[in-house]
């Protein structure tokens, strides 16, 4: 057999030169398993390193980093058919953290050397395949800033309130149409979030997805508009109580338009903001990539 291509982000935020090397070359080795390392610098090399284990004898591909480089790699690996493995390196690994892989270096190796492979979904914006989610608008602009703030040591509902004080320095607000199953909104909003399969949303804490193969984008906006609006969806933020809001829409659809007079404008996927052509065209590309995650739990008591 081949060996593995592993694809590190060097430039993360968890990588460690030398020691985070040799600790995936030991885990590697201990579970008998040929792994070729190669060690990205930037974003461009994730790239070429990607296009080039696509191009290889190697049935397995592995990226470890943050969802960026994990989004990165998996739209690479998805056109060809391979199987892709994950390592959770980043900051916060959400795509892993779904997918339930332990966030432990030792035991994600453990798992890729089970070999158990799950079908699941990717979603894509007009041609760019994301693994998460993407959005538009106010909220990865809170989002950010509220990390940003934790970061510097403030606790989750400070940071979320210095996070709210900075948004209202600027209008935070949209005016566009989404199509959804031929249905046609037009509504001014602050936000609005598309992710791969459903979300359990919080405004200042995007959950977790408990399935990635249902074959749907998740759709939320903000029906009401004014700051207003923003100020109530944050005090049901508060309550736990915003998806039983009228005034906060959820939708489910296999595709989504979302059409507006500027001709390009700023859209976040995955962590990373671009800048992107007009209208934005998503649709969900069913069992796109095969990736290996943790056995079922049923499985495991058969085996």
């Amino acid at each position: 057999m081949p060996p593995i291509e592993v694809i590190i982000n060097a430039s993360g935020g968890s990588f460690v030169e030398d020691e985070t090397e040799q600790l995936l070359a030991e885990a590697f080795a201990a579970n008998n398993l040929g792994a070729n390392i190669r060690l990205a610098r930037s974003g461009d090399q994730i790239g070429e390193f990607a296009e080039a284990a696509a191009k290889s004898d190697a049935e397995i591909i592995v990226a470890g980093g943050g969802d960026g480089t994990i989004s990165s790699v998996a739209a690479i690996v998805s056109k060809t058919g391979k199987t892709f493995g994950v390592l959770p390196l980043g900051t916060l690994n959400n795509f892993s953290k779904d997918l339930q892989i332990p966030q432990d270096i030792d035991e994600a190796v453990r798992i890729i050397a089970d070999g158990y492979v799950s079908e699941i979904d990717l979603a894509e914006l007009n041609g760019r395949v994301f693994i998460n989610n993407s959005s538009i608008g106010l909220y990865p602009r809170i989002v950010r800033n509220r990390v940003q703030q934790q970061r510097l040591g403030y606790g989750k509902w400070r940071a979320a309130f210095w996070a709210t004080l900075r948004m209202f320095r600027v209008s935070p607000f949209l005016k566009v149409g989404i199509v959804v199953d031929g249905k046609f909104f037009l509504r001014k909003t602050p936000f609005v979030f598309v992710g791969n399969n459903e979300y359990e949303m919080e405004l200042y804490n995007i959950g977790r997805r408990s399935a990635l193969d249902q074959g749907k984008l998740s759709v939320y906006f903000l029906h009401r508009g004014g700051r207003l609006g923003v100020i109530l969806l944050l005090l049901r933020t508060i309550t736990g109580r915003v998806k039983q809001w009228r005034d906060f829409e959820e939708v489910l659809s296999e595709t989504v338009s979302i059409q507006t007079r500027r001709k390009r404008m700023q859209v976040a996927f995955d962590g990373e903001v671009d800048t992107v052509a007009t209208p934005l065209q998503y649709k969900i590309l069913p069992k796109a990539l095969r990736v290996i995650v943790p056995k079922p739990a049923e499985e495991n008591k058969d085996a």
